[in-house]
């Protein structure tokens, strides 16, 4: 599979994948492709970050029977998962660049912090 996939790939690629389940996943936003349908009908191209999403999203439908209302939640809160576990990368980085006091207080601090 290439870099970038055509809606005809995509559900050649992805077990359980149809056209009917591709649109309501465009419909409900959970999936949004790197390049959308333009008025001269070129098609819809999806990057491997939008198939691993979709691979994802059959398996929830699928696998737990989680309902399209349902999804767009749980998919709000993994996008919010990986939104924090990218802030805590970076944070740690910084702190890594810091001085080896100012680590030790960052750590003393945070073992005082309530959990």
């Amino acid at each position: 599979m290439t870099d970038h996939c055509t809606e005809d790939e995509v559900i050649a690629a992805i077990p359980g994948m149809t056209r009917p389940r591709l649109v309501a996943f465009l419909r409900a936003k959970v999936v949004l492709p790197t390049r959308r349908r333009t008025p001269d009908s070129t098609p819809r191209i999806f990057g491997q970050i939008d198939i691993a999403r979709m691979r994802l999203l059959c398996d929830l439908t699928d696998g737990l029977d989680i309902e399209e209302d349902a999804l767009v939640v749980v998919m709000s809160l993994i996008d919010q998962l990986h939104m924090a576990r990218r802030d805590l990368r970076a944070l740690a980085l910084a702190v890594q660049a810091e001085t080896p006091e100012t680590r030790a207080r960052i750590g003393a601090a945070f073992r005082r912090s309530p959990r």
